[in-house]
């Protein structure tokens, strides 16, 4: 339970899988709430019949491409998140100019 006799490796892997955890799971229930209101109101089989009447859709991968739709979205706004609330690199106290 110690991380002082951890070699650097096994804390840098844990640290990698806590960052894409707290990226991927927060999306994934996101994309399941999104998932569960915009298909409340919108049937999957009508949006192809406006988007796609070509293709032979089911309305099972409809509600399939949907969430991972959503969790793809909600991912990428995580990852932003993360991107940008990472510390600032010490190497100088000025901000540069420009």
């Amino acid at each position: 339970m110690n991380d002082l006799h951890e070699p650097p490796e096994t804390s840098r892997r844990r640290l990698l899988i806590q960052q894409w955890g707290a990226i991927l799971w927060p999306s994934f229930v996101a994309a399941g709430l999104a998932s569960m209101v915009f298909f409340a109101f919108v049937d999957p089989l009508r949006l192809r019949d406006l988007t796609f009447p070509q293709h032979a859709l089911s309305r099972e991968l409809g509600y399939t491409l949907g969430f991972f739709m959503f969790w793809a979205v909600t991912a990428a706004s995580s990852a932003i998140t993360w991107y940008l609330l990472r510390p600032l690199r010490r190497d100088n106290d000025e901000l540069p100019l420009g």
